[in-house]
């Protein structure tokens, strides 16, 4: 079939094999590019050796293919890949995917078709693009003055205990890879600190026996009364962040994504690993906090996150703010159609339970552009949707939307065909290629 009548799934990990197999099932003709030489992203090239996930594998599992009865509570980095590689296979999806295949550019051209460019310089023509790309990639550092003359990474470069093991480490940062991190060199290092700029809520793995996002608690009840219930559990369980020598939260419980560990809590108190404020500058070796102390370091970890970034796209698209894409419903733009920017949302618990209705949902919009003139972020703008304020999201907020939007889609059809007849008109504005001068910069770069 020609490329003109497919849509163009750039990225195969979970996300991107959720919505190929959700366009399968929906008989929407695609194409599939991984740029790696497997299937699923993070979990095959991405995190450290040792990793294993934050929420249960009840609310991580695709809700069309449970995980093994025999995988733990909380699956390991190795669980993860096998899983995410036999869901591929069970599905059929392996034989439409192209590996080793990188987009350089994705571009809209005449007749609202998608040029996309790939590194071996072959450029096809799509209906449309799906950029399932990832978010945990464009690593984000801190801006501290000075230099420091030790050893110093990203957590994203991370993958095994050896590179701590005898080490004085640093750890900047809060979130979960910031903490695993430092409780590995609890364990393995000579020495271990953590920087952290503000305070931060840590929750337990598990309360009452069952792991924290499979209680009801978090499933049934309004996000007021699990903040409130919450707040009392941690008091009771863990205590007070200043009993740790730790900041007060300076936020509200659910406001951030979560941090899931209480191994530095543990660790804390063992004096194995050393909680310190933020950073003021550096001077060789040594590191200066703002609260006036300093210490050497033979290795820093910045686990400070990661930009959303689709870096095949031209500036134009390039529409975040901070970690908020400026989409409407989840995917959309409201100004061209043919392209769904998916998986940049934060969900508090586990993707894999999501994945699969969010990606239904994405092949009922395409079904419905495909009769529609105006792009679908335009028809949802129209019915009153908005740009998102933050992108952390509740699980229960997330089904809940998804079902209403099944319920009223007749409601959306209806307005979709009086909006096509009113803009009959319109065509995506096409923007320019990328320049030749570039071409070699974009295929050396990183793109998931």
């Amino acid at each position: 079939m020609d490329t003109k009548e497919k849509h163009l799934i750039i990225g195969a990990g979970p996300v991107g094999l959720a919505h190929a197999k959700a366009l399968k099932f929906a008989k929407i003709p695609y194409d599939q590019v991984e740029a790696d030489d497997d299937v699923g992203g993070n979990w095959y090239h991405g995190v450290y050796e040792t990793a294993h996930i934050i929420s249960s594998k009840k609310v991580t599992e695709f809700k069309d293919f449970p995980m093994p009865d025999d995988y733990p509570d909380f699956p390991s980095r190795q669980n993860m890949y096998d899983y995410i590689k036999d869901y591929a296979i069970h599905f059929d999806l392996m034989e439409n995917i192209e590996f080793n295949t990188k987009v350089i550019f994705a571009r809209p051209i005449e007749n609202n078709l998608w040029e996309v460019t790939l590194a071996n310089n072959e450029v096809r023509i799509y209906k449309g693009i799906l950029v399932c790309n990832g978010h945990h990639w464009s690593r984000r550092y801190p801006d501290n003055p000075g230099k420091f003359t030790g050893e110093y990474m990203h957590s994203k470069d991370y993958k095994t205990p050896d590179q701590l093991k005898g080490k004085k480490v640093l750890v900047i940062g809060a979130g979960n890879s910031a903490c695993d991190v430092a409780s590995e060199a609890a364990r393995v290092g000579a020495d271990c600190s953590i920087s952290i700029r503000t305070g931060t809520w840590f929750f337990p793995k598990t309360l009452l026996g069952k792991p924290l996002t499979d209680h009801s608690l978090l499933q049934v009840f309004p996000e007021s009364v699990q903040r409130a219930v919450l707040g009392v559990l941690l008091k009771t369980t863990t205590g007070e962040n200043e009993d740790y020598g730790l900041e007060k939260p300076a936020y509200k419980i659910f406001e951030k994504h979560p941090t899931v560990s209480t191994e530095i809590l543990h660790y804390i108190k063992h004096g194995r690993i050393k909680p310190k404020k933020d950073i003021e500058r550096y001077d060789g070796k040594t590191v200066h906090f703002v609260d006036g102390t300093s210490d050497e370091f033979d290795l820093i970890v910045a686990a400070t996150g990661f930009h959303l970034d689709w870096p095949f796209l031209p500036k134009e698209l390039q529409r975040a703010k901070g970690l908020i894409a400026q989409t409407y419903a989840g995917a959309l733009f409201d100004d061209y159609k043919g392209i769904y920017i998916i998986g940049t949302t934060q969900p508090r618990g586990g993707l894999g339970s999501l994945a699969t209705p969010g990606a239904e949902y994405i092949a009922r919009v395409i079904q419905l552009q495909e009769k529609t003139s105006v792009p679908m972020g335009f028809v949802f703008k129209k019915m009153g949707q908005k740009i998102p304020t933050t992108h952390i999201q509740s699980p229960t907020e997330i089904f809940r939307k998804l079902k209403l939007l099944k319920m009223i889609w007749p409601v959306i059809e209806k307005r979709a065909e009086g909006l096509s007849k009113r803009h009959e008109g319109f065509t995506n504005k096409p923007l320019p290629g990328l320049p030749k001068t570039k071409i070699k910069d974009y295929k050396e770069m990183v793109i998931y």
